[in-house]
């Protein structure tokens, strides 16, 4: 399970009145704001807008995947129709516990608690989509067995940017999606580093048009290379050393949500990755202070590594 600890500072008049964190001190976090955290999560999480989502009601899941599709046939006068059967396998999706530590005055335990979960709401969700794309993206930290990293890699799909004397960036990123097309995959989305964006942005096909277009549907801006949809990693999960952009079909990686968002109050720990002006370990107990746990489920894995490709960064491996 992986933890993330964060400090925050209570506005304590901010807090109304109602169910009280004392009263009740684990549990889940009530259903609506629990809903609310999960949306907050989708719309920050690079991954939550690229691949597909399976809902979950337990920890595990079982889905079918196609493994080659049926084919079809020219059939003679008089002739039997051949028969083709798809080829299926069973994945089997499983959740793994990300949790978020936040410490605070143990006066917030008298405090409502809907008040409360309203408060550290941004900070769960900044948490939780951050080390959620670093693991699913980059395999950074991750307890999931594969990554979109490392399928590309897996399945010997990368190509260094500036390798080939001459190449322009937008011919290093038609050869990432060469490295897909030859195994007869589709790439249908870009994901990649905010500070990669200028230099998308000047690229221009042999007439002058631009290859870099962004237009805006139902009011949000959507930017396309290669009329291929781009998603930019703005949150701070990139490993901008490992990978300048990721193609791919982000369809052939799942991520399953469960909905409920657990919490437990902490009152005797000590948090060793959160120090004080001493450089020592916060001790909730000597401090007076108390911390709430916010657990969260979310499980991962890549169906096919060839549907995806990485662009390096210049001189990566040298």
């Amino acid at each position: 399970m992986e933890i993330i600890k964060k400090t925050f500072q209570f506005d304590l008049q901010r807090f109304g009145e109602g169910a009280t964190l004392s009263s009740s001190l684990s549990g889940l976090i009530p259903e609506e704001t629990s809903q609310e955290i999960i949306k907050d999560v989708v719309r920050g999480s690079t991954i939550l807008k690229l691949a597909e989502l399976e809902p979950m009601t337990t920890a595990t899941k079982k889905i079918p995947v196609f493994l080659d599709k049926p084919g079809a046939y020219w059939v003679g006068e008089g002739e039997r129709i051949k028969t083709s059967t798809a080829s299926w396998t069973q994945v089997t999706l499983t959740a793994k516990k990300l949790a978020v530590i936040i410490p605070m005055s143990k006066e917030a335990l008298e405090r409502s608690r809907v008040d409360v979960f309203e408060e550290l709401k941004p900070y769960v969700v900044e948490a939780f989509y951050t080390k959620l794309d670093a693991a699913t993206l980059m395999g950074t930290g991750t307890p999931f067995t594969s990554s979109i990293l490392a399928a590309a890699e897996n399945a010997g799909n990368s190509f260094t940017r500036g390798s080939v004397a001459g190449q322009k960036l937008d011919d290093d990123v038609n050869s990432v999606m060469a490295l897909i097309e030859a195994d007869d995959q589709e790439p249908r989305a870009f994901a990649a580093h905010f500070g990669l964006k200028s230099s998308l942005r000047g690229l221009k096909n042999s007439q002058g048009d631009p290859l870099y277009l962004t237009s805006v549907r139902d009011g949000v801006s959507e930017d396309s290379l290669f009329s291929l949809p781009i998603e930019y990693s703005r949150n701070g999960a990139w490993d901008k050393t490992k990978a300048d952009l990721i193609a791919g079909d982000f369809k052939k990686a799942k991520v399953g949500i469960l909905k409920d968002i657990e919490y437990e109050i902490l009152r005797e720990a000590t948090l060793h990755t959160v120090t004080n002006a001493d450089g020592k370990p916060l001790s909730l107990a000597e401090q007076d202070m108390v911390a709430l746990k916010a657990t969260f489920q979310v499980a991962f894995l890549v169906v096919k590594e060839s549907a995806f490709s990485v662009l390096r960064p210049t001189g990566f491996g040298s």
